[in-house]
């Protein structure tokens, strides 16, 4: 009987690992975007690991002798850490995720921003003080060039008129 106590406060605790498993998923799937496969690949992933975990206990700790107050431990396990702690490690698993997030985003694209940047400074600085200097210039060819064909038409008008 003491031992099967000892089996069953086994099965509770992986049944709380379990639900540890099931929490970890949770997060990744709430805080990263994914398509249907891999959506699909999680899944698959997650049971497996399920399986993985119950199949150790029971061949670790009780033979492969597979009993119904295995199977209540690790439903009882699942149930309390689902009640008990399951909120508080999903804020706290959010929470370093993001943290994380934060970090990579500015590990990743901070070298980028700066090599844009520079990029910009060095060549289209120039480029651009060319093109507005230019289209200055241009507008002003195009007034000059107004002023001569209207004193153009202004001659030919007083020779009309003469």
């Amino acid at each position: 009987m003491e031992n099967q106590l000892y089996i069953f406060g086994i099965f509770i605790l992986s049944g709380i690992f379990i639900g540890i498993i099931f929490d970890a998923f949770r997060i990744i799937r709430k805080n990263i975007k994914s398509s249907d496969l891999f959506t699909f690949i999680q899944d698959f992933t997650c049971s497996f690991l399920y399986g993985l975990v119950l199949l150790y206990c029971i061949f670790r700790f009780n033979n492969g002798e597979i009993r119904l107050y295995i199977f209540s431990g690790t439903g009882i396990g699942i149930t309390l850490y689902l009640l008990i702690f399951s909120s508080i490690f999903r804020k706290i698993g959010c929470f370093i995720i993001n943290i994380l997030k934060q970090i990579l985003r500015y590990i990743l694209f901070f070298p980028f921003k700066f090599i844009f940047k520079l990029t910009r400074k060095i060549l289209f600085k120039p480029i651009s003080f060319f093109i507005i200097n230019f289209g200055k210039s241009l507008s002003k060819i195009k007034i000059i060039f107004k002023k001569k064909n209207n004193n153009k038409e202004n001659l030919t008008s007083k020779k009309d008129l003469i």
